[in-house]
């Protein structure tokens, strides 16, 4: 997670030098977990705080403090009381599924068309795109494209897919 961005340096403000509570802040930030009367959700279902402080390595006092102290933020506790999962995955089960997964790392996650010239490539292959899954370079240190595919990509893609521009590396998985 960048520290240079808008709003890590909001968190940076309010978090101070607590090594302890960024590492409750990630765990709500990577999970969707909203927060909403001083307690911990992930969409509407609540997440019982010791189960956060076991993720997020911290004791439930750490959690609780975190919590306090993003509440006591109007800004800070707009932004987490609006959070929510992206919702469902594919990546974990595409191979159970028949269908292809590809990651693609860029160079710049602000450049823009990536994810078009990708659907391109794919489309003029045949290849249908299932699901779309980005990370948002504000929030992850190696943002990621993850395409979830109607079914395994072929290598002729794979080279097409490496020479859109700004793609790093292209994984199949």
């Amino acid at each position: 997670m960048k520290a240079d961005t808008p709003l890590w340096s909001k968190i940076a403000k309010l978090i101070g030098n607590h090594p302890e509570r960024m590492k409750v802040v990630r765990t709500l930030l990577e999970n969707g977990l909203a927060i909403r009367d001083s307690k911990v959700f992930l969409n509407r279902i609540e997440v019982p705080v010791m189960k956060v402080a076991r993720v997020a390595e911290v004791d439930r006092r750490t959690v609780n403090e975190t919590v306090r102290a993003i509440e006591a933020n109007p800004e800070l506790s707009r932004i987490f009381g609006k959070l929510a999962s992206a919702g469902l995955s594919l990546k974990g089960v595409a191979r159970d599924l028949d269908l292809g997964t590809i990651e693609i790392l860029v160079d710049d996650p602000l450049r823009t068309g990536i994810i078009a010239r990708a659907s391109g490539v794919l489309s003029d292959a045949g290849i249908s795109i299932r699901q779309a899954l980005v990370d948002d370079p504000e929030l992850a240190p190696e943002p990621k494209l993850v395409l979830i595919t109607n079914r395994q990509v072929p290598g002729e893609v794979i080279t097409k897919l490496r020479a859109i521009p700004g793609v790093v590396r292209v994984s199949l998985y």
